[in-house]
């Protein structure tokens, strides 16, 4: 099936994003940190990397498998269905939905990446409180927002995360937007050589290695916010952090806006490449 005009601008979009990725650098404090993380990984036997990295990734399938079981996933995927049927009557799975128009695709998704960044911004500003339990949370509930996200940003576009090879791929998205910004260009090109290698649309047959030390660098700058958050935690008004808040809260969302503008580019392009082939 050929390209709409608007199908052409979207791709035309995606290139200049794309592009703007090799324009990001890291500033000086990020760039010494990003240095310090590769000496003192360095220092470590390759047998215990490969471990610590091995337990990560069964970490993140485990968090992505068992989120797909509970209910309130289950009618999130029911309400994405529901609304695509009012585009097209006759959707009725979730791979149907890529029978949609590009701009239709993008409603459904911006549906749930307005969402998510909306529960990363609350979440952060719980956790800029400075209540202890909020604060250890904090570090989890991302990682479950920020994967939640990808996945229904998935399903808006037609892709059935259940399935072992989506679910991969889901969480390659993930990892690659949560890498510094710097490394983003080139997880993107990863990204789209394992889509030009497909075996099968069910089993994942590439590297299902996700997180190395450069993906390390993303949760670690973590610690800044962190430092930050403690630094005002005593400034109040009206009894409350309101300066901690404020940098809990928009340091959470703008870590899920780029997450979620990455996965949306990503499965905008896979649509595209499907559409024309």
């Amino acid at each position: 099936m050929s390209w709409s005009a608007r199908d052409r601008e979207v791709y035309q979009e995606i290139e200049l994003w794309r592009q703007s990725l090799n324009e990001r650098s890291g500033n000086d404090l990020t760039n010494v940190y990003s240095k310090w993380i590769e000496r003192s990984f360095s220092l470590l036997p390759e047998d215990i990397k490969k471990e610590i990295f091995a337990h990560i990734d069964t970490s993140l399938f485990h968090i992505h498998s068992t989120m797909q079981g509970f209910q309130l996933q289950q009618d999130e995927r029911e309400n994405i269905l529901r609304t695509a049927k009012a585009f097209d009557d006759s959707i009725m799975q979730v791979e149907d939905i890529r029978r949609l128009t590009i701009d239709q695709l993008n409603y459904l998704s911006l549906q749930q990446s307005g969402r998510h960044r909306l529960y990363s911004f609350l979440q952060g500003g719980i956790a800029g409180s400075g209540g202890a339990a909020a604060f250890l949370s904090d570090l989890v509930a991302l990682l479950i927002i920020n994967i939640r996200a990808i996945q229904f940003t998935a399903s808006a576009y037609g892709r059935d995360v259940h399935t072992p090879y989506e679910m991969t791929i889901a969480l390659k998205v993930f990892h690659a937007s949560t890498l510094p910004r710097k490394f983003q260009g080139d997880a993107w090109d990863d990204l789209i050589d394992t889509l030009n290698h497909v075996q099968s649309d069910y089993f994942f047959t590439g590297s299902d290695e996700l997180t190395n030390e450069r993906w390390l660098e993303g949760p670690g700058l973590q610690l800044f916010k962190t430092l930050a958050i403690k630094m005002f935690k005593n400034k109040r008004a009206g009894g409350y952090p309101v300066i901690s808040m404020a940098i809990g809260a928009t340091a959470n969302y703008q870590l899920t806006r780029t997450v979620t503008e990455y996965a949306e580019r990503f499965y905008q392009y896979r649509y595209l490449i499907e559409k024309n082939s």
